[in-house]
């Protein structure tokens, strides 16, 4: 499974319909953004119905990310059941973001 692509109009709706979520800020010109994507793609295939993953272009959708006070790309906001539960920035081994998300599935 493949990340899922968020917006602007479609955040609220994503993140609410999916107890977990992990949504990755980024943008195209962003090399760190650009190295992080592999990570994001494996854990969208290996968390494939527990977590939800998905990327939002900061670029294309600046609404959401200001709203999030997204200031340094890539970000990675996580949510459980609609609301901002934590957040990593900056681009981490996938461990990392892996114990992350572990914590919160519990």
């Amino acid at each position: 499974m493949e990340p899922a692509k968020v917006t602007d109009t479609n955040f609220d709706k994503v993140v609410s319909e999916h107890p977990l979520a992990l949504i990755d800020f980024w943008a195209v010109w962003c090399y760190p953004c650009r190295a992080l994507e592999p990570t994001i793609e494996e854990l969208a295939r290996e968390y494939a119905g527990k977590v939800f993953v998905g990327k939002l272009n900061v670029d294309e959708n600046p609404k959401t990310a200001e709203r999030f006070n997204v200031f340094s790309i890539p970000t990675m906001i996580i949510t459980k059941n609609g609301r901002e539960i934590d957040r990593i920035v900056g681009l981490v081994p996938k461990k990392h973001i892996e114990a992350v998300l572990k914590k919160h599935l519990g």
